[in-house]
């Protein structure tokens, strides 16, 4: 049901007549998906968070300048990935360097189910099903410069045209384009040049057993089936405490060093986030008596 049939029904001929819960009735139909795209264009769950928040303040306080000329779903984009690069030019003016992203959080898969399902044929909730939410796609994006990467998020993943990314932009066409080639060329630069080298795949029983053997393995602190399980190229970080390690030998004498195999009780939970399998470690701290 679009926003414009439920203006009608609300017997209004436009947002400015709307009362404030009506409003929120309207924009809360859009709240996950655009928590999605203000991750994808921050890299922060808790940042994502509160730029919906704003928003939702923003359009609410900017309801009547909506025209009708666009979807209101396209005008609370619109308003979020502002909201995104103002957040972005006071907080983080540089881009990523090197292979980290300290502020990199993830996103739980049992949020990302929340996409509506009706919108099933939309660019979002495709992109969604395929590599863009995936972290190793996010850390790549987080590389890119704010203006760029909104680019890239606006035209590749949400397929908008390059006159309305100009349009919201204040740029021309030919500099929205000229910027997504140069967004392009800076995710090939920071992706594996093999798909299968960053992207997990479909989970089969394959890789629910080798997750299975990992918890194991860490639960036990057992440093050498840990190792047994890794790729001599692996890469390990742990945001934010600053820090990428590269190679296995380097990993895991990081973890001998850090005294990984002295540690406490552990407990897993096993979960999925970014459609990636994932494995959450709780450590028992004996003056909470809690993990």
């Amino acid at each position: 049901m679009s926003a414009d049939t439920r203006l009608e029904e609300l017997g209004v001929s436009g947002l400015g007549e709307v009362d404030e819960p009506a409003f929120s009735g309207l924009a809360e139909r859009h709240r996950r998906e655009l928590h999605v795209h203000c991750y994808r264009m921050l890299g922060s769950f808790e940042d994502a968070e509160d730029t919906v928040q704003e928003t939702f303040l923003r359009a609410w306080r900017r309801r009547e300048t909506f025209a009708g000329r666009s979807t209101f779903r396209a005008w609370l984009y619109r308003i979020a990935t502002n909201a995104c690069l103002d957040l972005l030019a006071k907080r983080r003016p540089e881009p990523a360097t090197g292979g980290e992203v300290l502020w990199l959080q993830p996103y739980p898969d049992r949020l990302l189910d929340e996409l509506p399902a009706d919108d099933a044929d939309e660019p979002e909730t495709v992109a969604v099903a395929r590599e863009t939410i995936e972290l190793a796609y996010l850390v790549a994006v987080q590389h890119l410069a704010p203006r760029p990467r909104a680019v890239l998020i606006l035209r590749d993943v949400l397929g908008w045209p390059a006159k309305d990314v100009a349009e919201l932009l204040g740029d021309s066409v030919n500099s929205v384009n000229s910027a997504l080639q140069r967004a392009r060329a800076g995710m090939r630069e920071h992706l594996p040049a093999e798909r299968q080298d960053w992207t997990g795949g479909e989970e089969d029983a394959g890789t629910r057993e080798l997750v299975r053997r990992y918890t194991d393995a860490g639960v036990a602190k057992d440093i050498d089936r840990l190792a047994a399980l890794l790729r001599d190229d692996v890469r390990c970080s742990m945001p934010p405490t600053p820090g990428l390690y590269v190679g296995r030998d380097t990993v895991v004498n990081d973890w001998v060093e850090s005294g990984f195999a002295g540690m406490g009780h552990l407990r897993t939970v096993l979960t999925s986030v970014n459609r990636q399998p994932a494995v959450a470690f709780y450590l028992w701290r004996k003056p909470e008596g809690a993990y």
